[in-house]
């Protein structure tokens, strides 16, 4: 169990201080669908997205920790999951591997507007014909004098559609297999470059996903994060970044689910009995207890074990496989608890089942983290 200090605590609350007006209307803005620029303002105005970032670039100097606790925050008091996700993806997408691995004229360029908002951030691994498995990507980009020209397109780019800002995924050398992929950063109205049109999905609404398309879309070779040939390192790193950082955030929506189904067990009765006393009711929420605590101890234990340089690879695969897994059950639980209620669009229990599904899916998918662990054992 995490013991926040003082200033933590203080971060925590001055951050909650806002979710009461970044969760107004979000079922109606989910049933809209597309970005909100008014909610995103108030992110902003927040200072959310300064945390872990160096205070030379406008950040807050956060660790990894106390980020991860202002983010479970988020999920616990803000209801618009699209906006807490955008968030996530703005900060660990775009902003962390610039921070980690950019050169100092990148940094100058791009982090102060990474952490005033005022341009949003999205990475492009994911392609038509590649999804978990990343690296059989085939967009490619060749050297060309003092540029690099990209073709090929990404898919599923999380922020895409509002975007200012790419890091973008590449073959460079391809006989090199993982260590020929080189990260660069692609701004909005590059030529060659076009940003497709917003794709509607099942959940997480209000955050926008698109397609990206590169023919000789020439790139600066000072643009490249790192080296190029680093490029695999570097997804390495910011994926368990995004995995601790937008699963922390479903543990604050899973103690939020829980702590109302509790309230609702208690007070609605039926046979002349509050339903919490059906050990069938009871044992439902029991088991949401069990998987947000399983879920919060496993992220947050796994964020110690990587600042401090260990070897997580198979704990951020059981990390992402709990949490994921253990919020789709409870949204689930959730649902049958509320029953036909929960069945109603205006309590947004359902919503939560639908964006709980994504989390199943993306930064790699159940099937594949339960892969990687048997490999890990030698399976």
């Amino acid at each position: 169990m995490i013991e926040w200090n003082d200033e933590q605590r203080s971060l925590q609350e001055a951050f909650a201080r806002w979710h009461a007006d970044l969760s107004a209307d979000h079922i109606d803005l989910d049933r809209q669908g597309g970005f909100s620029w008014e909610k995103w303002e108030m992110i902003r105005q927040s200072g959310i997205l300064r945390l872990p970032f160096d205070e030379e670039w406008g950040g807050m100097g956060q660790d990894l920790l106390t980020t991860m606790g202002v983010l479970e925050t988020l999920g616990y008091g803000c209801r618009n999951g699209g906006i807490n996700f955008s968030v996530s993806t703005h900060i660990v997408s775009a902003g962390v591997p610039i921070q980690r691995f950019g050169s100092r004229p990148l940094k100058e360029r791009f982090l102060p507007r990474i952490c005033d908002g005022s341009a949003i951030g999205a990475h492009a691994i994911t392609e038509s014909g590649s999804g978990s498995d990343a690296m059989s990507m085939q967009t490619k980009a060749v050297a060309d004098g003092d540029h690099y020209r990209l073709n090929g397109s990404k898919t599923f780019v999380s922020n895409g559609p509002v975007a200012e800002q790419f890091v973008v995924y590449a073959r460079t050398n391809p006989a090199l297999g993982a260590w020929g992929v080189t990260a660069f950063v692609v701004e909005r109205g590059t030529p060659g470059l076009t940003v497709g049109q917003p794709i509607d999905k099942m959940g997480l609404r209000n955050s926008p996903l698109c397609e990206l398309f590169f023919d000789d879309c020439r790139v600066p070779a000072g643009n490249v994060i790192g080296k190029p040939g680093l490029g695999f390192s570097i997804l390495d790193y910011v994926m368990k970044w995004e995995i601790l950082c937008s699963f922390v955030i479903n543990v604050g929506e899973m103690q939020h689910r829980m702590e109302r189904c509790v309230d609702y067990a208690r007070s609605r009765r039926q046979f002349n009995q509050p339903i919490g006393s059906f050990q069938s009711v009871a044992n439902k929420i029991v088991d949401m207890k069990i998987g947000t605590e399983t879920a919060r101890n496993w992220l947050y234990s796994t964020a110690r074990r990587f600042l401090a340089n260990g070897n997580v690879t198979v704990d951020i695969a059981i990390a992402k496989l709990l949490a994921s897994e253990s919020n789709f059950a409870s949204a689930v639980n959730a649902v049958q608890i509320f029953g036909g209620n929960g069945y109603m669009t205006e309590y947004g229990l359902e919503k939560d089942l639908r964006n709980a599904t994504a989390g199943t899916i993306y930064s790699g998918t159940s099937e594949v983290q339960r892969n990687r662990i048997a490999k890990m054992l030698g399976l």
